[in-house]
C-alpha cells in the first residue's frame, strides 16, 4: 500500500505547488522534504513560518491518512525553536497515540544539518471513509 500512499499524495496540489516531495510513509509515520527558494523568504529574508507549518502539515497528512482511512485535522500547534539554515527543510512525523477514531502526531522539522528548527503538533479524527487509491 505503501506507493499506492505514495502517488496519491503526489496529487496533494497545493504541496507540489510549494515545493513538497514525500519522501517515506507508512501508516503512522511519512517523511516528507523541500528545496527552500526565495519564494519561500519573508520580508526579514528567513523562511516565513507558514512554509513551515505548511511543510509539517503535509507529513502530518500523509502520516495517518497512510492507514488507507480519510483522517482529518482537527487540532494543530507549532513551536519554532530556530531560523532554518541551508536549503533544504525535512519534516518527520510520528504517530504518538491513536485509537480507533483519534490519533495524535508529532512532526519534527529539521534543516539540513539535522538540526531541529521546530516541533509541529496535531490530532486527526478518522471517518468511516476509505481514501480514494485508484
Amino acid at each position: 500500500m505503501s506507493n499506492d500512499i505514495m502517488s496519491y499524495f503526489e496529487k496533494d496540489r497545493f504541496a507540489a505547488s510549494v515545493g513538497i516531495k514525500l519522501v517515506d510513509v507508512k501508516p503512522g509515520y511519512a517523511k516528507a522534504k523541500m528545496e527552500i527558494t526565495d519564494r519561500h523568504l519573508n520580508a526579514v529574508d528567513i523562511v516565513q513560518g507558514g512554509v513551515i507549518f505548511t511543510l509539517a502539515d503535509f507529513a502530518f497528512e500523509a502520516a495517518s491518512n497512510a492507514y488507507g482511512q480519510v483522517a482529518v485535522g482537527i487540532n494543530a500547534n507549532i513551536s519554532f525553536f530556530l531560523p532554518p539554515k541551508g536549503k533544504i527543510l525535512i519534516a518527520e512525523a510520528k504517530e504518538i497515540t491513536a485509537s480507533k477514531k483519534i490519533a495524535s502526531y508529532n512532526v519534527d522539522i529539521f534543516n539540513e544539518d539535522k538540526e531541529i528548527i521546530a516541533r509541529f503538533t496535531g490530532m486527526v479524527y478518522r471517518k468511516k471513509d476509505k481514501l480514494k487509491l485508484d
